[in-house]
């Protein structure tokens, strides 16, 4: 059985961020299994993929090296990347039942991939106590979705934080609702930059430190910072120290578009 790992919202080897993509099962494999291959691994997700009736429909189920999870942006781009570039799925439109619900991905006339995700617009809440000396920075607004969001005062301030993580952890657990112990940190980008939001996300929740670029936290600061900057399409780019990764959000009705590419990195054979 091959696995592949591949650097998502890349347009070049060791950018963006990378996740192992096992080739297609015909019956799911035991979920004992699949979480030690993803701690085995050693990625911020393994993803795994089941095969249907229809060629170009997938179950897709995604693992970090701790658990399982519900929602992943990169994983599904590499997933989609595989699918396409190296086992010759011939299909406009790739179809993917997960945990949260049905996901599509389609290829564009540029060769980005476009995802089609839920949006999870986030609510505003008044910032935690401590959460501000947790970065150690001023924390301008703190928003809540699925994760915990932190609006910073600008690029560089969030290009040097220094976060506690376990104290992060600790009060997105235990003081703020529907979010999984994580926190997206964004800011306006500088003036010159050709994106117009940066982020950084420290996910201790999923037993990942720093994650290069995360595809479901931008289902939540999308619709947020297109209601701040009146618009539905944004460039993003996702500071992550060394890495990070580019990619384009457009939030249509209930969903956000995600659009990127991805590069194989590596196509290697599974021995268990």
């Amino acid at each position: 059985m091959r696995q592949f790992l591949v650097d998502a919202f890349a347009s070049k080897p060791f950018t963006g961020n990378p996740a192992c993509v096992v080739e297609p099962f015909d019956v799911w494999p035991d979920a004992a299994w699949m979480q030690t291959l993803a701690m085995e691994n050693n990625q911020a997700e393994t993803a795994y993929l089941l095969k249907t009736e229809d060629p170009a429909r997938f179950g897709l189920r995604w693992f970090t090296p701790a658990l399982e999870i519900p929602l992943c942006g990169h994983a599904t781009l590499a997933s989609a990347h595989v699918l396409l570039n190296e086992l010759g799925i011939q299909a406009p439109v790739l179809i993917f039942d997960t945990m949260s619900g049905q996901l599509t991905v389609r290829t564009l006339d540029d060769g980005q991939l476009e995802l089609n995700f839920p949006a999870n617009p986030p609510v505003q809440i008044e910032t935690p106590a401590g959460l501000a000396e947790a970065l150690g920075a001023e924390v301008l607004e703190t928003w809540v979705g699925n994760y915990a969001v932190a609006i910073v005062k600008n690029e560089t301030v969030l290009r040097e934080l220094k976060p506690n993580l376990a104290v992060i952890e600790r009060i997105c657990t235990e003081q703020l609702e529907r979010n999984r112990g994580n926190l997206m940190v964004s800011a306006f980008a500088d003036p010159g930059a050709d994106y117009e939001v940066v982020s950084r996300f420290f996910a201790p929740g999923s037993g990942i430190a720093e994650d290069p670029v995360t595809g479901s936290a931008h289902c939540i600061i999308a619709p947020l910072f297109s209601d701040k900057l009146g618009k539905s399409r944004i460039a993003y780019f996702q500071a992550y120290p060394g890495r990070g990764g580019a990619l384009t959000c457009e939030v249509v009705g209930d969903r956000v578009l995600l659009r990127g590419t991805a590069v194989t990195v590596l196509d290697g054979q599974l021995r268990v």
